[in-house]
């Protein structure tokens, strides 16, 4: 009976530290695997503290646009720093506002030029800017007054050039 309880707890033994020896060979890792392990547990803490910081940097910058806007209502809600898509054709356009151009039939010049090349950007076409407000561009920026909700006359003003440049911002 003795043997018997000896041999059992030998095989019980055994087995045990069979099971503790597979354990350990199937968990072991080599250094280079610890390492990478190491950097990702790493990179995972850094960018959960840079989530942190640009939410923070985030309400700041809301709370700094807020006091902004107080102080000068008048001056752009422009982000500081934007450029769009289009940047050098808004500007082109911005200044056309800025002069109180309105183009009509016969007109011609830059200016004329500058409303062809939104129009062919608009209607995704490459037309030659010829600089000669004729019947071909009153019509394309009457479609583009229907488009944009205004008053569709085929006269290019101011409130035809502002819907311009938000349609070019929203390209970019």
């Amino acid at each position: 009976m003795e043997k018997l309880k000896f041999a059992l707890f030998s095989i019980i033994t055994l087995v045990l530290l069979g099971l503790l020896g597979y354990w350990a060979v199937t968990t072991l890792q080599s250094g280079s695997e610890h390492v990478a392990e190491q950097k990702i547990k790493q990179l995972a803490k850094d960018n959960e503290a840079l989530k942190t910081e640009v939410e923070k940097l985030t309400d700041e910058l809301s709370v700094s646009q807020s006091k902004l806007a107080e102080l000068a209502p008048n001056v752009s809600k422009e982000p500081i720093g934007v450029v769009y898509k289009y940047q050098d054709l808004i500007d082109e356009i911005q200044k056309l506002i800025d002069d109180n151009i309105v183009l009509k039939q016969k007109s011609n010049g830059p200016k004329v030029g500058t409303v062809q090349k939104f129009l062919n950007i608009y209607n995704n076409i490459s037309s030659k800017v010829d600089n000669d407000y004729g019947a071909g561009t009153a019509k394309t920026v009457t479609v583009f007054q229907k488009d944009s909700g205004l008053n569709a006359n085929g006269e290019a003003g101011p409130d035809t050039f502002s819907k311009m440049i938000d349609w070019l911002k929203k390209q970019s």
